[in-house]
């Protein structure tokens, strides 16, 4: 009957008919705004649903990146104990970063790396003088020269003869880059043995220029950086750092390999 009357009072209007007609709009407006309140309410209840699992995550991912940092220089570490013979004690452990020359960005593109599992390091770069000490990986994609420095395909691979290259971002780990000098010498660490090398020149060289990598007459090693360091934006040339191996040094790291092995093997009087 009450719909009877509001349909008469839309049809012929009057002042009671106004009133029913205002009541039932009071209504549905009231029922509009209860049924958004409450959608309000669940999507506010999902959000807070799913930024409690976001932090869990990033809270997970950090954590995790932290267990694969240390697990990437423990794996190293065992590779050389184990094609070493030796000890635990005698093998190598790479230090955390220096950020203080990084930029910013560096730093955070380094840090979520450490949310990605990696293969092993193939080799670990020391440079004494700029105290750098960094895992080589495989390959020059981001992900790699992120976390660490690469290995420049084609060329030789650390512990062999030939022309080793390497390179670096110029705003992370190759920045001290700029305050090496011809005679500073560079150390790699490969297969349980270390080769030394003493720096012959730095150049600067174009994007194109690849001769730098080309094998030399002597075993050698090439670092590769952008330059110039600070520049902004797209560096436009390459800072290339040169060096040669010290046979004495490797010499003396091959026969005390060598001479170790002996030993175990006169010990246990079997050749494994």
């Amino acid at each position: 009957m009450a719909r009877n009357c509001l349909l008469k009072c839309e049809s012929s209007p009057g002042p009671v008919c106004a009133h029913l007609v205002e009541a039932k709009r009071s209504k549905t407006h009231s029922h509009v705004w209860l049924y958004r309140m409450r959608r309000l309410a669940s999507l506010e209840r999902a959000l807070a649903i799913l930024g409690g699992l976001l932090l869990t995550i990033y809270l997970g991912a950090r954590i995790h990146g932290a267990i694969l940092s240390r697990a990437e220089v423990q794996r190293f570490r065992s590779q050389s104990v184990s094609a070493r013979q030796e000890p635990p004690g005698a093998a190598l452990a790479a230090g955390t970063p220096d950020f203080s020359l990084w930029s910013e960005k560096r730093i955070q593109e380094y840090q979520a790396s450490l949310t990605v599992h990696l293969a092993p390091a193939t080799a670990i770069l020391r440079i004494p003088k700029i105290r750098l000490e960094v895992p080589v990986l495989e390959g020059t994609d981001d992900l790699s020269l992120n976390r660490g420095v690469g290995l420049i395909a084609g060329t030789a691979r650390p512990g062999a003869d030939g022309n080793i290259g390497i390179a670096g971002h110029r705003d992370g780990f190759f920045r001290g880059l700029k305050d090496l000098v011809a005679g500073d010498t560079i150390e790699i660490e490969a297969k349980g043995e270390t080769s030394t090398y003493k720096i012959d020149r730095m150049v600067i060289v174009e994007p194109a220029d690849i001769s730098v990598l080309a094998p030399q007459d002597h075993p050698s090693l090439t670092l590769v950086t952008c330059y110039p360091f600070y520049f902004v934006g797209s560096a436009p040339q390459r800072y290339i750092v040169q060096a040669s191996r010290v046979e004495s040094s490797y010499r003396q790291s091959v026969d005390s390999s060598s001479r170790l092995q002996s030993k175990q093997i006169d010990a246990q009087g079997t050749i494994k």
